[in-house]
């Protein structure tokens, strides 16, 4: 029985008599030979045969003599092969999807996403987007921390009754959540160093090319910190080990889609909001995209660096578990950072005391009772951040809009497929 060879594995079998399988990628017809290009998980390969051939999108076997060839993909091709239809397409593509670049614009790409998706270039975020998750994990594993799965359906809102999806829960309301922080914060009590990456759920009003309803966050929270520099240390070491794991994992998806992959500093430059607001020249609460986009390119210019820290942002714009500067309680000791021009992660240190959170909530603190019942039993000085899946991807690709790098994007207009 001749097993299955990937096509990426061909060239170590030359002169041996194997089989391939995939789908056809493209067949050329020529006056008196054919050309047959298979496309598996790991590229293309190509056989040399006779007649007519399958269509394109046709999932085939094909079985054949590995022959070098400097002019096929890989250097080497399948000669007299012996070729069978597992099955046939019952329609054709949306778009030729041999051709190089894509011929088809961003809607006509999500409405035929199964599909579209077999193409070489719109397939390849996903596997770097799949090769930073194993490296978040292998980098958060490695300093100690244990992955968690936390509901995603809840009794309250986890920042504020704002942006959130209500559901019928057996004819009493909740919410998809929108994000693990609650949990994340309590299991710190637990193992004192959590990760979670899944699904968080945000009714975004904003119709942007950055804003989805549903994405993919990568959280994290650690507990015995000085403040949020001993968070930020850690989120430097998970980017290292995300961009170092497409490196090594995605190499092909990254060569595909001509990606420079960026250099984490060893220390990533920092620099306070204040300071923000004075290089600026502005005079808000909040950064503007404009302003991201300045000082990410003040940050590569004086430090060399396409990621930037700005810290201490106004306590009137965090959340309110943030925990304050001591020095400057009007300021907090939260942290976004600033990756190609856009905000990519926001993190910080929480309170961790029971009287600091009733005294940050007043005398409403029903809905978080199950919350507070965790600083109740004592917990230690933590902190953590979350980093948007699909966010990182766009910025490391370089697409123009997040949805080119979600599976099935959800947004104000997109419920299906």
């Amino acid at each position: 029985m001749i097993s299955r060879v990937l096509s990426a594995e061909l060239a170590e079998h030359a002169g041996q008599r194997v089989k391939v399988a995939g789908w056809v990628h493209r067949r050329r017809q020529l006056k008196s030979v054919s050309f047959l290009i298979v496309r598996d998980r790991t590229g293309l390969a190509q056989a040399v045969a006779s007649g007519d051939l399958p269509v394109e999108e046709s999932v085939v076997e094909v079985t054949g003599t590995v022959t070098v060839n400097p002019q096929a993909p890989g250097g080497v091709e399948l000669t007299s092969p012996e070729i069978v239809v597992l099955a046939e397409p019952a329609v054709a593509p949306p778009f030729d999807l041999y051709r190089p670049g894509v011929p088809a614009a961003l809607p006509t790409i999500l409405d035929h996403a199964p599909v579209a998706l077999r193409h070489p270039a719109l397939r390849a975020p996903f596997q770097i987007a799949a090769a930073s998750v194993a490296g978040f994990r292998a980098a958060l594993d490695a300093l100690g921390f244990t992955e968690i799965h936390t509901p995603k359906i809840v009794a309250s809102a986890t920042e504020s009754g704002a942006n959130v999806f209500g559901i019928d829960y057996f004819g009493r309301p909740a919410y998809l959540a929108q994000s693990p922080q609650f949990y994340k914060q309590a299991m710190v009590g637990v193992f004192e160093r959590v990760y979670e990456v899944g699904p968080v759920f945000r009714a975004e009003p904003h119709d942007t090319a950055r804003h989805l309803a549903q994405y993919t966050s990568l959280d994290a929270e650690l507990g015995f910190v000085r403040d949020h520099r001993d968070v930020m240390a850690v989120l430097r070491e998970a980017l290292a080990g995300m961009t170092e794991e497409v490196r090594r994992r995605a190499g092909r998806a990254v060569e595909t889609m001509g990606v420079t992959l960026p250099e984490v500093p060893r220390e990533i430059p920092s620099i306070h909001f204040t300071e923000a607001q004075a290089m600026t020249g502005e005079d808000e609460p909040d950064l503007s995209p404009a302003q991201e986009r300045w000082l990410s390119e003040w940050a590569l210019r004086e430090h060399g660096s396409e990621f930037l820290f700005v810290t201490g942002y106004p306590m009137a714009k965090r959340p309110f578990y943030t925990h304050p500067d001591p020095e400057r309680p009007g300021y907090s000791n939260g942290f976004d950072l600033l990756f190609k021009g856009l905000e990519l992660v926001t993190g910080g240190q929480r309170l961790h005391r029971h009287a600091d959170y009733l005294a940050a909530l007043g005398t409403d603190t029903g809905p978080y009772e199950g919350y507070l019942a965790a600083f109740a039993h004592g917990m230690p000085p933590h902190g953590g951040f979350a980093i948007g899946l699909e966010r990182w991807t766009a910025r490391l690709t370089g697409a123009a809009n997040v949805r080119s790098a979600t599976l099935f994007p959800r947004d104000l207009h997109r419920l299906a497929p």
